[in-house]
């Protein structure tokens, strides 16, 4: 069996080479988060991940059993685990590990961009033996627990500090939804130097700041409804709504955190209840085409050394059915959704099992 910390060595040279190429450090500042729950009980968590460059994702299958050494800030061999449970996802950057996935019990977790508001756990070389990255934390949780309720009881057990990334140079700012196939949803993030965490009944998350912010700043649209609103009446003057979506009028659109985050529980808790698992994953990605950024339309505003302008997009949009135990996606270059169950995988495979998410749109003609 090869240890992850051999393959992040094999595959370190080749990502730190494509991004000093690229002369861009990578920017992900606007992921969305949704939850939905079909009729029939099940539930389908769902999101997009943003990146100013290509991050290079496959679809990978982690298989019971393998064996995982976490990372330490200082090099020390950080927190031995094998994994008890398989999962299917989403990794970047050649890492083997997950950046959203769903594992074998229905548990998934995804992994969300957290800058300027992450502050990681302090660490000495006597917390070695219980230390991991923040990018290793995601797989730690899928490998290890079948429900949220398990992920509360042992989160606070690791530490996890500021561990540098070393094709990138920095220790990545991240936070985690966690969400199990029974609807309990959790957000995990690290704050401070302390670790947090909150219920989420929403099951939204997107970026900056804390969570807890983000669901204070929803008292700010409390006028929000579902329903169109009513005419008004001034004096003689009766005005009317212009047309179909008034209840929602004064939603934030723009593509910062915030905005984004009331607008995906606007979304996520409008539409109708979908009736089963099939309807509940369309209806996902239909709530998340609004999340849906062209390149181009969420820039820096100054090149990099090398001319670069440097623009989040969509790289790509996922929906996981936590009942089926099925990964879904789609990309930037191909709008077709496409599937890997994981339950009709060998989940005692030797190795981790890698399904490249390369694909062109196909445009099917229907001239007579």
């Amino acid at each position: 069996m090869i240890h992850s910390t051999a393959i992040r060595k094999l595959v370190s040279s080749a990502i730190a080479g494509a991004l000093l190429l690229s002369g861009s450090m990578p920017s992900a500042q606007a992921c969305t988060g949704i939850a939905l729950t079909a009729a029939d009980g099940t539930v389908v968590r769902a999101r997009t991940m943003e990146f100013a460059i290509d991050i290079h994702s496959d679809v990978i299958m982690i298989p019971r059993g393998y064996a995982r050494s976490g990372s330490t800030p200082d090099g020390k061999e950080g927190i031995q685990w094998t994994a008890k449970y398989a999962s299917v996802g989403a990794n970047g950057v050649g890492l083997p590990v997950m950046f959203d996935g769903v594992n074998e019990k229905g548990l998934s977790m995804g992994l969300f961009y957290f800058p300027t508001s992450a502050g990681y756990m302090p660490y000495t070389p006597s917390d070695a033996g219980k230390t991991m990255a923040p990018w290793e934390l995601g797989s730690w949780m899928l490998e290890n627990f079948a429900s949220v309720e398990e992920v509360k009881a042992n989160i606070g057990k690791v530490v996890v500090p500021a561990v540098v990334f070393g094709p990138w140079g920095f220790a990545p700012e991240a936070h985690f939804i966690v969400q199990d196939a029974a609807g309990k949803s959790i957000v995990i993030e690290y704050v401070g130097g302390k670790l947090n965490v909150h219920d989420n009944p929403l099951g939204v998350l997107t970026n900056s700041p804390a969570f807890d912010w983000h669901m204070t700043n929803l008292r700010n649209y409390v006028n929000f409804s579902r329903t169109n609103a009513p005419p008004t009446i001034l004096g003689a003057v009766t005005l009317q709504p212009l047309g179909q979506g008034s209840g929602m009028l004064g939603l934030p659109g723009d593509f910062t955190p915030p905005s984004r985050f009331v607008r995906a529980v606007a979304f996520s808790q409008s539409v109708f209840k979908p009736k089963n698992a099939d309807t509940a994953v369309l209806e996902a990605f239909h709530v998340l085409n609004q999340f849906d950024i062209p390149k181009g339309a969420a820039r820096e505003r100054e090149k990099d050394e090398h001319g670069n302008i440097l623009a989040d997009y969509t790289i790509w949009t996922s929906a996981s059915d936590l009942r089926a135990k099925r990964f879904y996606f789609r990309t930037y270059e191909s709008s077709q959704i496409r599937m890997v169950d994981l339950m009709k995988m060998n989940l005692d495979a030797k190795d981790i099992v890698t399904l490249s998410m390369k694909g062109e749109e196909v445009i099917k003609p229907l001239t007579p």
